[in-house]
């Protein structure tokens, strides 16, 4: 190695001096900066953001504690030796990818947990678990509490006691009626009259039966229409056990009694509730759209003509949407392939069935 000449030394000192000095003076000025800086901020304090912290933490890192201990800062040595430490811990932070406690069960079993609960309202937890288990899941009592509760569900005492609409015409399907009025404008003489249609409508068919149609319904008309639904031969009701209807009146406990003589319990609709009797207000909603609004009706023959030749259409010639939009009880077997459409109408042309004819 080559020993520098002395001027050489020389000029390397004093320049390493003037670099010192060019740096201090920079310092210096910096200093000076904040100071003012704070001056200007006063008792408020500084809100930084992460990147801000970072970039502070870095340098802070490298100059040290001694060193920034004497440089006046923003920020004190503490604060930025925390903030360092605490980006260092960040980096070997799993907390967010952790979850407390076991693992939830998958939608899947939550929902079949619904499910079963809510189709069989007098399973307990255990039964519950016993046929997750035969689907080859194992689910726990507590899992299936906390799920069922989050779901608004009683254990199985309370459920049993809260049966629902749904369930009990479910479970009364093929014994159970509905019974309605409707309310018809027809022109006798010189002025309208308007004519009560009571109906009934079995509700796992679809069939409908008229009652009854008087322009002056009264108890008396009402205990007539009773015994005619009841008959042992012959009555609509006959092996039915529920009838339901609204709170119109109409119904009098005369007219309860002789259902109830015949084995025939009369379930009453709450106030305000026709969703609850949705069959029977559906068949008003049918026979005045597609028929009596549309037409002008004068006597009450051309009243019952209507009526009577809408029901038969409505039981042999119309879809139903909630029977599959099938035919409820179609005539006769029908031609298939090329054989000639035949359209039957009926109250001219009103109501038309486009059909084959056998042959």
């Amino acid at each position: 190695m080559v020993p520098l000449s002395f001027p050489l030394q020389f000029v390397l000192v004093a320049f390493a001096g003037w670099v010192n000095q060019q740096q201090r003076e920079v310092i210096d000025y910096l200093q000076e900066e904040n100071r003012a800086l704070r001056e200007q901020l006063g008792p408020r304090r500084l809100r930084f953001t992460d990147d801000q912290r970072r970039r502070l933490a870095a340098k802070a890192k490298i100059l040290g504690r001694r060193v920034l201990r004497d440089i006046t800062t923003i920020v004190t040595p503490d604060t930025l030796l925390a903030w360092h430490r605490r980006l260092i811990a960040r980096q070997y932070d799993g907390s967010p990818r952790r979850r407390p406690g076991r693992p939830p069960a998958m939608a899947e079993i939550r929902a079949l947990l619904v499910r079963m609960a809510t189709e069989n309202r007098d399973w307990g937890y255990t039964r519950i678990q016993g046929a997750l288990a035969n689907l080859d899941h194992q689910v726990g009592r507590s899992t299936i509490a906390n799920v069922l509760r989050a779901h608004g569900l009683d254990p199985a005492p309370e459920r049993v006691k809260k049966i629902t609409w749904t369930e009990f015409l479910k479970t009364h399907w093929d014994v159970l009626a509905a019974a309605d009025f409707f309310t018809v404008d027809v022109w006798t003489g010189h002025r309208l009259t308007r004519f009560a249609v009571l109906f009934i409508i079995e509700l796992s068919t679809r069939r409908v039966e008229i009652a009854g149609i008087t322009s002056e319904p009264d108890a008396a008309w009402m205990s007539q229409v009773s015994r005619n639904v009841t008959d042992a031969d012959d009555g609509f009701l006959a092996g039915k056990r529920f009838l339901i209807h609204d709170r119109d009146p109409l119904f009098t406990a005369a007219f309860r009694e002789t259902l109830a003589s015949a084995g025939v319990e009369t379930v009453r609709l709450p106030p305000r509730s026709p969703n609850l009797n949705a069959y029977a207000e559906r068949f008003v909603r049918s026979i005045k759209e597609s028929c009596l609004d549309r037409l002008i009706l004068v006597g009450e023959g051309s009243l019952r003509r209507a009526i009577r030749e809408f029901v038969a259409h409505y039981h042999h010639e119309r879809n139903h949407h909630g029977r599959g939009n099938q035919l409820l009880f179609p005539v006769s077997a029908e031609m298939r392939g090329h054989a000639p459409i035949s359209c039957w109408p009926r109250l001219g042309g009103l109501l038309k069935y486009y059909h084959r004819p056998a042959a």
